[in-house]
This record gives C-alpha cells, sequence and structure tokens, in this order.
C-alpha cells in the first residue's frame, strides 16, 4: 500500500476520533501537536488503525512509535 494512502487514512482515523483537522499530517506529528490526543484517544486510534488495516500491533510495534512517520513504517510492515 503506498505511504501516501496510509497517511490518508490515519488522517480521516485521527479526524473521526478527534472530532477536528487542526493538524497537519507530517512525518514529525506526534499525539503532543495535536489538540485532544490524550492516553484515552491514543487508545481508541490504535484500535482503530488496527480494524481499518486489518493488522494487530505487538507491543513491541507501540514501544517503536514515535512520530506519524514510524506510525506509517510500522504499519507498511505489516500489511
Amino acid at each position: 500500500m503506498e505511504v501516501n494512502t496510509i497517511k490518508n487514512t490515519i488522517k480521516d482515523i485521527l479526524q473521526s476520533t478527534l472530532g477536528h483537522d487542526r493538524f497537519t499530517m507530517a512525518d514529525e506529528l506526534t499525539a503532543k501537536d495535536v489538540d485532544g490526543w490524550d492516553s484515552l484517544s491514543h487508545m481508541m486510534i490504535i484500535t482503530k488503525i488496527e480494524e481499518v488495516f486489518e493488522i494487530k500491533f505487538k507491543l513491541r510495534d507501540l514501544n517503536k512509535l514515535k512520530n506519524m512517520g514510524s506510525l506509517v513504517s510500522v504499519i507498511q510492515t505489516k500489511i
């Protein structure tokens, strides 16, 4: 799957979960950069990503997540 397709899908998930689009998708984007992205919404986002991409994250995958770029990379390895 193309990187842009993955990023657009993640952006849709973020918008629907957080209820806004006041962020710019970039590899450097982190949760602290986005209003409303707290620990609870983070788990909701991860769960939705697993559902949409039909993947399952392992703990070591989640530990690799530092920013949007690393999330996209982990997703690419799983699909």
